[in-house]
This record gives structure tokens, C-alpha cells and sequence, in this order.
């Protein structure tokens, strides 16, 4: 190709992307580079480089006809199922709630569902739908299929090298006994029956509806699901409940107690004994703390249980269910107790003459006029030593006189 269009098209354009269109080259070089010259230029040029730039990267060109393609696999009752999150945005905000999300778990042979709506993506949440998902299917799969989420995966690594798992997804996989699956890396079709089964739940339980909560969105998924179990599923070609059958009976038992993953975040005590986590606040018993001591929170998917540190002798301070909503106040009135209160805080309004104390009787102190009734502040003022000493009674205009407010009369000054 003449040098105009070899020479315009950078090197590295041309290898950051070898399966980028020529479309989007050519677009490029006009918008960025002032490349005057037809698209079937480029076109033609890049026919020619990707099997040069492929080589060089340690492509074939069999490798690049392959691209795109897929090995398709079936598995045998019980043996796996596949996780994946839906993003379903404000549905709620009208309620009060930012962000609904979807926990999908499928299983592979039969692709019976399951959904659950929470507002949080989190560690705990993450593996409490796990739980949930066991207990609707009544066991454990063999197997199951993730992205390389950080609820998964402790860090990602290159293509071809073992993934290290996060430390609570090996040991709940443990406690349940079945193998955690993270996608190979660039294979988004991995987990396809799944990623799928997104889709049909936000377009037969979501689509023109309106729901003013979670137990509301859990509930229509409920409705739907013997729906969706009647109805013949294209790929297997059987009634969805019938396979799910010899699915489910091959599942791995459940074990007598459940795997309780919580988080652990350290967090100071107010002034008002409130502790905050997820912009809610929890209280804390009042005679067990101080102001600024730092605890820990242990978060769980239905409970906020807050433990005082090993320095402070540790145990447990309180434990609240955990908030719905951003911005709540979990509080028992009973962790304020020995706090003020207020109780003493009183106020009156007294008459205008209420300030006036009236001579007080010499026998009794009895306040004269008052039909023999005790003045209290009468006979205090009398009894005080002040109360003896002469007081001169001026003209109020002398005073007026001293602040300068009125003039001097010479003659009376004199």
C-alpha cells in the first residue's frame, strides 16, 4: 500500500487492536489525523496487516478465524450451577432505596432459577443469597460458575495462571462442599444459561411494574417461577420442573449449620452513644462505653452486632437488625439510661406583682395583705444583713443627669 495510508496509520492503533473495524480507523484517522483519503484505502490496508500484526503477538491466522467461536458443554445432574448479579437500578427510589439488585443462581442441567432482590452486591449479601438459593433448591451444586468478582477472587492474574481465591469463598465452598469455578479470562460466554436467565426474569417480573419494595419484588418473582418451570426450554427441549427433578435430587446435601460470612469494620462511639456504619446509625449502652472509643462492627445479612475491642475488655455491646435503608437510626431507648434527660428543666410564668415582697410582719413574717399566708422571699430579704442599710431615695432624673441624657441645672448643682 502507497505511503499515505502505511504511513498514517500509527503502529500502535494498528496493534492495540487488530480485530478493531476498519470503520473505526478509518474514522479515526480523519477525526484525529486529518487523513483525507477513502475508507476502502484503510480497509485494505488493514486486511493486510492483522495477519502480520496477529503473528507478532504469537497469533495464528487458524487462531483468528477461530475468534469469537465456542466449545459447547453439557453437564450431568447436580454437577454445577452459575451465578451472576443483574443491575436493576432505581427501581425503588420512589421508596427510598438508590440502588436494586438481582442474585440469579441457575442450575446448568435443568436451568431451574432462582432470584433474589437485594440492595447490596457485598460479601455478606453475596453469600446470604447463597444460602437462600441452597435452601430453594433443597442441596448443593458441585460445582459453580463466577466471574472474577472480588467476592470471588482475591486479585486478578494473567490468562493461564491459577486464580487465588478470596479466603471467605474458599471457606464457605468448603463448609458446603463444592467447587468454586472463576471464569477463564476473555470468556464471557462461560457462564451463558445464567447471564440469560437475567434477562427473562427482568422481562417477565420487572417489565411495567411498579413495587414499592423488596419482599414486593421477591414476592412477584415467587409468582412467576411456577411459570416459568411449566414451559419447554428451547436448548434441552424438556418440561423445565420434569428435568429439574433429577437436578435437584442430585444435589449435594446440605449441612446442619450454616456458613455465616460477616464483615469487620472498626468504627468510633459518639457523643450520643451512636455508632455509624452504612450512613445508620446503632446504639451502644451508654454505662458500657466512652465518647470516641473504638469498637468493632461484625455486619451480617440480617443483623449489626457490636463488640467492644480486646483492649477495652471486649464482648458484645449490642446487636440490632440491620438497617433497610441509608440513613436509619437503630436505637433502644435503654442504652441512653443514666444520661440527662431533661426531667429537672422546668419554667413558670409568674404575675406581674410576683416580685414585690411585702413588709413582713414583726411576730411571724407573715406577708401583710395576704390574709396571713407566708411569703418566703419576704421574710429571706428581711432576715438579710442588707436589708438594715440606709438607702437614699433619689429623683430619677438624677440619674438621667449622670448618663448625660438631660442637661445640668446650674442652680441645682450648686
Amino acid at each position: 500500500m502507497p505511503g499515505p495510508v502505511g504511513g498514517s496509520i500509527p503502529r500502535a492503533r494498528g496493534e492495540a487492536r487488530h480485530l478493531r473495524p476498519a470503520s473505526t480507523i478509518h474514522e479515526r484517522l480523519v477525526t484525529e489525523h486529518g487523513f483525507d483519503h477513502s475508507y476502502q484505502r484503510v480497509k485494505l490496508y488493514v486486511a493486510q496487516a492483522r495477519p502480520r500484526i496477529a503473528a507478532e503477538q504469537g497469533s495464528s491466522p487458524q487462531a483468528e478465524r477461530m475468534r469469537g467461536l465456542h466449545r459447547r458443554f453439557e453437564v450431568t445432574p447436580g454437577a454445577q450451577a452459575q451465578v451472576d448479579w443483574g443491575e436493576e437500578g432505581s427501581l425503588l427510589a420512589h421508596a427510598g432505596i438508590g440502588k436494586v439488585y438481582s442474585f440469579h443462581m441457575t442450575l446448568s442441567y435443568s436451568r431451574d432459577p432462582f432470584c433474589v432482590y437485594t440492595t447490596s452486591t457485598g460479601l455478606v449479601t453475596f453469600f446470604d443469597c447463597h444460602r437462600r438459593a441452597f435452601a430453594h433448591f433443597g442441596g448443593v451444586p458441585g460445582s459453580i460458575v463466577y466471574d472474577r468478582t472480588k467476592t470471588v477472587v482475591k486479585r486478578h492474574v494473567a490468562p493461564g495462571q491459577p486464580v487465588p481465591l478470596h479466603p471467605e469463598a474458599a471457606a464457605f465452598a468448603a463448609h458446603y462442599g463444592f467447587e468454586v469455578d472463576p471464569l477463564a479470562a476473555y470468556r464471557p460466554t462461560g457462564k451463558g444459561r445464567v447471564e440469560r436467565q437475567v434477562d427473562i426474569v427482568r422481562a417477565h417480573v420487572l417489565a411495567g411494574r411498579l413495587f414499592n419494595s423488596l419482599e414486593e419484588l421477591n414476592a412477584a418473582f415467587a409468582g412467576w417461577l411456577p411459570l416459568r418451570r411449566a414451559q419447554r426450554h428451547r436448548t434441552h427441549g424438556q418440561i423445565i420442573a420434569e428435568r429439574a427433578q433429577a437436578d435437584r435430587a442430585a444435589l449435594g446435601p446440605l449441612p446442619d449449620l450454616p456458613y455465616v460470612v460477616a464483615d469487620h469494620h472498626l468504627r468510633r462511639v459518639g457523643k450520643d452513644c451512636l455508632v455509624s456504619f452504612e450512613a445508620s446509625m446503632y446504639s451502644v449502652p451508654a454505662q458500657a462505653v466512652r465518647a470516641g472509643q473504638r469498637v468493632q462492627v461484625r455486619a451480617c445479612a440480617d443483623t449489626i452486632a457490636i463488640h467492644a475491642l480486646q483492649a477495652d475488655g471486649g464482648g458484645v455491646l449490642a446487636v440490632h437488625p440491620r438497617a433497610a435503608r441509608r440513613g436509619s437510626w437503630m436505637v433502644d431507648p435503654s442504652h441512653w439510661d443514666g444520661l440527662p434527660d431533661g426531667h429537672t428543666r422546668a419554667t413558670v410564668i409568674e404575675r406581674a406583682d410576683a416580685g414585690r415582697a411585702a413588709p413582713p410582719t414583726h411576730a411571724t413574717g407573715m406577708a401583710a395583705g395576704q390574709g396571713g399566708d407566708p411569703n418566703p422571699l419576704a421574710a429571706l430579704l428581711a432576715a438579710h444583713p442588707a436589708a438594715a442599710t440606709p438607702v437614699t431615695r433619689r429623683a430619677l432624673t438624677d440619674y438621667d443627669r449622670a448618663a448625660f441624657l438631660i442637661a445640668w441645672d446650674r442652680e441645682t448643682s450648686r
